[in-house]
C-alpha cells in the first residue's frame, strides 16, 4: 500500500481530478487484474489501448485512473491523473511504489544486438563469485542468488520489473544485472530506474519489424545511454562503428573496450581453439573456457565493467578464466566414438550467425565439414531471412533450412523467404526440412567422423511456438538423442 501523492513523484502530470491523498493497494496495466483499491494505468500498447478498458477497470474497483486522456464520463468516487505519457508514467509510478530500490543497490544494464545474455550472465556469475548476493534479469532466466525464476521477456513490464527488483533487494541482493532490450527502452519499461552503469555490446540489423528502420533502432539503443546519470559509468565497444555514437550525449563516465585499437580496456587474442581462448588482457595473459572472437569481446566488456565498479583486476581475471557462459550460447558437446561436434547457439541475426560460423570455420581442422541447421522466427523482422541464408551458405558445407518458432506464420513460407538468399552456386548444398526435429536428425545423419554440426536460432529455449501454441522442444535434448543413435 502506498500514497498516490508519494508515488506521483517525478511523473509528468498534466492535470488531476480529485485529491491525491488516497492510499492505493497495487498498480495494474491489465484491467482484468484490477481489484478494489487498485490504481489502473491506461497504457497505449502495440495491439490494444488501455484507455478502452478504463470503464472495466472502474467496474472492477479501481480507485485511481492514470491516463493520457481523461474520459468524458467522470466517476466522482475515482481520482483521475492525466499524464504526458502513460507508458513512462507506469514505470516511474512502479519505481516509486516499490520503494525506489535502484537507488539503494548497483543496477547494471546491458544492451546491444548480440552478446547481451552472455555479458549479463558472466557479470552475474563474476559478482556472485566475488561474494556478493546478486540478481539477474535476462532472456534466459531470472536469478535471485541461487534461486531460479522463469523469464518470459528480455525485460519485463514495468510493474513486474520493479516488483522483481524489490524482491531481489528484500532478499539481500546488492548488485543486479539486467539485459535491456530495445523494445523495453522504446516502451519506457526502464524509465525511472537508476542505473549504476550501462554496457553496449554491438549493433546490427534486428527487430526492424518493430523499429522499421535501422536508424530508429540505433536511436532507441542510444537513448538508454543518453538517460544515464553523471554518477554512473557507460562502457562501449570501440570496434563497433556505432560504439562512439552510443556514448556521444551520455552524462555518465565514458569507457571503451577494444581488440583492435587504443581503449580503456584492451585485449589481444593469442590463441582460439575448441579448448578455449587465450587472451592478453591489459598485459596479463589469461586462459578462458569460452571460445571465439565474439566471446573475447564479451569477456572484455565484463572485465571493463567490473573494473569500473572498483573490483581487483587480478581477482576478476582469475574468476572469469574458470567461468562458463550462458546456456545455448556456443554450447557444444561431442559424440563419444565418432567425435562429431554439435554446437547449440541462439544466433538468430545475420551478424550473430556470421560470428558463430566464422569462429567454427577458424577452429575446424583438416577437411571436417560444417553442417548448419538454421531457421528464422515468424512474426519477426523478415529482411534478415535471406541474409541469414546467405551467411549460412558462405560458411557451411551443408545447410538445412528448417522451422525456428514460426509463431503465426506458415513455416514453409518463412523457409521460402530464406531460400531467396541462397546463391546459385550454393543451391546443391542446401535442403529444406520444415520439421525441426527431422532437420536435426538429418544433419546428424549427414555427418562423418569429427564433422561439426551447428544448430542455430533457438539456443536455450525449451519450446517451439506454432500457431500460438508452445510445445516442449529442446535442440540440445534432440541432439543428444541423435548422437546416441549415431553411436549404435
Amino acid at each position: 500500500m502506498a500514497s498516490l501523492q508519494d508515488i506521483l513523484y517525478q511523473v509528468n502530470i498534466d492535470s488531476v481530478v480529485g485529491n491525491t491523498t488516497i492510499e492505493i493497494n497495487d498498480l495494474q496495466i491489465d484491467s482484468r487484474k484490477v481489484k478494489p483499491g487498485s490504481c489502473f494505468i491506461a497504457v497505449k500498447g502495440t495491439v490494444t489501448d488501455g484507455h478502452d478498458y478504463i470503464e472495466k477497470a472502474i467496474a472492477n474497483g479501481a480507485s485511481v485512473i492514470v491516463c493520457e486522456k481523461i474520459p468524458e464520463k467522470i466517476d466522482t468516487k475515482v481520482r483521475y491523473v492525466k499524464v504526458e505519457n502513460s507508458a513512462s508514467a507506469s514505470a516511474i509510478l512502479s519505481h516509486n511504489f516499490y520503494g525506489r530500490v535502484t537507488e539503494k543497490i548497483s543496477l547494471v544494464g546491458v544492451t546491444g544486438t548480440n552478446g547481451k545474455t552472455t555479458v549479463a550472465t558472466l557479470l552475474f556469475k563474476l559478482f556472485t563469485s566475488l561474494g556478493y548476493k546478486c540478481g539477474l534479469i535476462s532472456t534466459f532466466q531470472n536469478y535471485i542468488g541461487s534461486e531460479i525464476l522463469p523469464s518470459t521477456h528480455t525485460t519485463p513490464d514495468p510493474i513486474t520489473l520493479n516488483a522483481l527488483i524489490a524482491k531481489m533487494y528484500n532478499e539481500g541482493c546488492t548488485k543486479i544485472i539486467m539485459e535491456v532490450s530495445s523494445h523495453a527502452i522504446h516502451q519506457h519499461r526502464v524509465d525511472g530506474l537508476k542505473f549504476a552503469g550501462g554496457i553496449f555490446t554491438n549493433i546490427t540489423h534486428d527487430h526492424l519489424d518493430y523499429h522499421k528502420t535501422f536508424d530508429e533502432y540505433i536511436r532507441v539503443k542510444k537513448s538508454f545511454f543518453d538517460s544515464l546519470p553523471p554518477s554512473s559509468f557507460a562502457i562501449s565497444n570501440a570496434d563497433d562503428k556505432r560504439g562512439g555514437v552510443m556514448l556521444q550525449n551520455t552524462k555518465a563516465k565514458k569507457y571503451f573496450y577494444s581488440l583492435k585499437t587504443m581503449a580503456d580496456f584492451t585485449a589481444k587474442i593469442i590463441e582460439d581453439s575448441l579448448l578455449g581462448l587465450q587472451l592478453l588482457i591489459d598485459d596479463i595473459e589469461v586462459n578462458f573456457r569460452l571460445i571465439g572472437t565474439f566471446n573475447a569481446y564479451n569477456l572484455l566488456a565484463v572485465y571493463g565493467a567490473a573494473i569500473c565498479m572498483g573490483e581487483n583486476k587480478a581477482k576478476v581475471l582469475q574468476i572469469l578464466s574458470n567461468t562458463a557462459g550462458a546456456e545455448g550460447r556456443f554450447d557444444y558437446l561431442v559424440s563419444p566414438n565418432e567425435k562429431v561436434v554439435g554446437i547449440i547457439d541462439y544466433a538468430h541475426t545475420p551478424d550473430a550467425l556470421l560470428n558463430v560460423l566464422a569462429t567454427i570455420k577458424n577452429l575446424r581442422q583438416g577437411d571436417r565439414k560444417i553442417i548448419t541447421v538454421v531457421g528464422c522466427g515468424g512474426n519477426r523482422d523478415k529482411t534478415k531471412r535471406p541474409e541469414m541464408a546467405e551467411v549460412a551458405c558462405e560458411y557451411s558445407d551443408k545447410i538445412i533450412f528448417t522451422s525456428d518458432n514460426p509463431r503465426n506464420e506458415d513455416p514453409e513460407e518463412i523457409i521460402k523467404e530464406m531460400e531467396k538468399g541462397v546463391p546459385v552456386t550454393a543451391r546443391k548444398k542446401v535442403i529444406s526440412i520444415t520439421d525441426r526435429k527431422e532437420a536435426i536428425k538429418t544433419g546428424v545423419s549427414f555427418s562423418q567422423k569429427e564433422d561439426i554440426i551447428l544448430i542455430a536460432g533457438k539456443g536455450h529455449e525449451k519450446y517451439q511456438e506454432i500457431k500460438g501454441v508452445k510445445s516442449h522442444f529442446d535442440d540440445k535434448e534432440i541432439l543428444i538423442e541423435m548422437f546416441h543413435l549415431l553411436e549404435k
